[in-house]
């Protein structure tokens, strides 16, 4: 897989109080990725852009939200979250990531 793809697969690490926990209790990651990427794509990436070796992968599909302004209903685009757990005494600075 080349680089330009591996950028395409992770679009951004999702930072909140439950992935800090997440960090913490599992060594799991949140990562914003492509609707198109499969589980053995976004292993991959994580695996080549961030020198770790991954356990699991686990995908959620998220659905945008409706939402209106100006009294206009429109809605927020869906986008898919992928938890990754990484193998024991590995981990990810996400706050230093260029991803």
């Amino acid at each position: 897989m080349n680089d330009a793809k591996l950028y395409e697969v992770i679009r951004a690490p999702r930072v909140s109080e439950k992935t800090a926990r997440l960090q913490e209790v599992s060594n799991q990651y949140a990562f914003e990725v492509s609707t198109v990427a499969t589980k053995a794509d976004i292993k991959a990436a994580v695996e080549k852009l961030f020198d770790v070796k991954v356990e699991a992968v686990n995908v959620v599909n998220v659905k945008g939200k409706n939402k209106s302004f100006r009294q206009r209903q429109g809605s927020r685009g869906d986008w898919r979250k992928a938890y990754v757990k990484l193998a024991d005494g590995q981990s990810i600075d996400v706050m230093n990531a260029k991803v």
